[in-house]
């Protein structure tokens, strides 16, 4: 019997190593080589799985059927718009999120508004745990078979037997394979139960869902690989003793990655948000420095948010600190600079804290103009105007330029009732400086200009 040997497998490619070092010569990467055993004996995974499935056929791309590629809707609105549609047939989606964050409670509405036979695989939890979750959920379905297993190869003998059209794996990392001697969740017990599940699911044309661990640092847990072989990549996430929660694509191969879906998290589980603007600003203080309105777009929706920024002025040589909770630092690093050699408004001796309330990320330049506001309100101690919105990029020298889509974020701001706002001069509306859509639009060129309209009298 040959003796097992240690190797050290890359957390972010899946390399192995003979012996530890800093680096993986594979991909480069620092301080991500962890310990693991294999047996030299021991057959793969990948290769014993591809010698199950029939080869495929080539074929003219004209005579594919384009119907069978069209996404299946999973019944639960918010999931299909970020989906584009739903769930592709043979398609692996990884959903990934911090623990008790509400992923089987997701998956399990999911299930229960599917309208065929599934099949959910619980590796972690007994059958009975599952069974009294979906009772407080509503979420019994007769379509839905459920199996507490963690051996792969009981997991496709139940393939064969049951036959469903929607697979669902919890977890990834808790699957593993008998033939392999490594560990349940290690580097090669993860990528090679991955692979094979991604093969099952093209053969049998179904779509699956992959239930993913995340790090402490918010990334997905195992080797980067498991992200390249998936279709999607969804992130699930929200504050524990907060009750929104946030989906969003990080990848997709068929359709964007730009849209947002929101939930609640209820005593009878998730519900979707439809109007996410009204929940976003519902405990803003109006009258508050540092608190500004941007319309965003995430995808093809419009959302009004608060930006909020705080400065406080430090003594002595200590550095000041500067933090951005959902806002690029690097973006927020430029603005400061902006501000003060376009406007006159140093914060070199202040402490800037800037976020965006409700979770949301920031990742579009048409919420520059709003921060900037929101940082000279704070430091000036001067509130903005209570009816106002603000939508533009800042350039570096000091000029408001032009955003898309205007005309859609100034509908939402009107429908919640605002009745101003300041937008770049080259993007306005036509009939600017009059009524349009129930608000009032003022044009700004520079930044000098909207701090005037916002009635931020920035001392030189």
């Amino acid at each position: 019997m040959a003796r097992l040997r240690t190797v050290y497998n890359c957390g972010d490619c899946g390399a192995s190593h003979y012996k530890w070092a800093g680096k993986c010569d594979s991909c480069g990467a620092w301080n991500t080589l962890v310990e693991d055993v294999e047996d030299p004996n021991e057959v793969s995974t990948l290769a014993a799985g591809m010698a199950l499935i029939p080869p495929g056929t080539a074929q003219p791309i004209s005579k594919l059927d384009a119907n069978m590629g069209q996404p299946i809707p999973t019944g639960i609105s918010e999931m299909d718009r970020v989906l584009d549609g739903g769930l592709v047939p043979g398609s692996v989606t990884l959903l990934g999120g911090e623990p008790g964050i509400g992923k089987s409670t997701l998956l399990l509405q999911l299930l229960a508004a599917w309208k065929t036979k599934s099949l959910y695989v619980t590796a972690e939890e007994s059958a009975q745990q599952v069974r009294l979750r979906a009772e407080r959920l509503h979420a019994l379905n007769d379509n839905l078979w459920l199996l507490s297993e963690p051996s792969l190869t009981n997991i496709v003998a139940a393939l064969d037997s049951v036959q469903p059209q929607l697979l669902v794996i919890d977890s990834i990392q808790a699957v593993a394979d008998p033939a392999l001697g490594s560990a349940p969740g290690s580097v090669v017990q993860v990528r090679g139960c991955a692979h094979r599940l991604v093969q099952e699911a093209k053969h049998r044309n179904i779509p699956t869902i992959l239930v993913g661990h995340v790090t402490k640092e918010g990334g997905l847990a195992g080797p980067r690989v498991l992200e390249h072989v998936v279709d999607t990549v969804l992130s699930f996430e929200g504050e524990r003793h907060h009750a929104l929660r946030i989906l969003r694509a990080v990848k997709h191969r068929f359709g964007s990655t730009s849209e947002l879906g929101l939930f609640e998290m209820t005593e009878l589980g998730l519900v979707g948000v439809p109007d996410a603007s009204q929940m976003f600003l519902a405990d803003r203080r109006p009258g508050t420095p540092g608190s500004v309105v941007v319309p965003t777009l995430e995808g093809q929706r419009p959302l009004l948010v608060e930006v909020q920024a705080l400065t406080n002025q430090v003594a002595g040589n200590v550095p000041p600190r500067r933090s951005a909770q959902g806002l690029d630092p690097g973006r927020l690093a430029m603005l400061l600079a902006v501000l003060e050699r376009r406007a006159r408004v140093s914060l070199a001796q202040h402490e800037v804290y800037a976020s965006v309330v409700g979770g949301v990320r920031l990742s579009e330049p048409g919420s520059d103009l709003g921060l900037c506001l929101a940082l000279v309100s704070a430091a000036t101690n001067t509130p903005t105007p209570s009816d106002l919105v603000v939508c533009g990029e800042v350039g570096l020298g000091g000029e408001i330029r032009h955003v898309g889509h205007m005309s859609r974020r100034l509908a939402e701001a009107a429908r919640l009732g605002f009745t101003r706002a300041i937008v770049p001069a080259n993007s306005q509306p036509k009939g600017s400086g009059k009524a349009h859509a129930g608000l009032t639009i003022q044009v700004a060129g520079t930044l000098s200009e909207a701090l005037a309209l916002a009635q931020l009298n920035v001392r030189s």
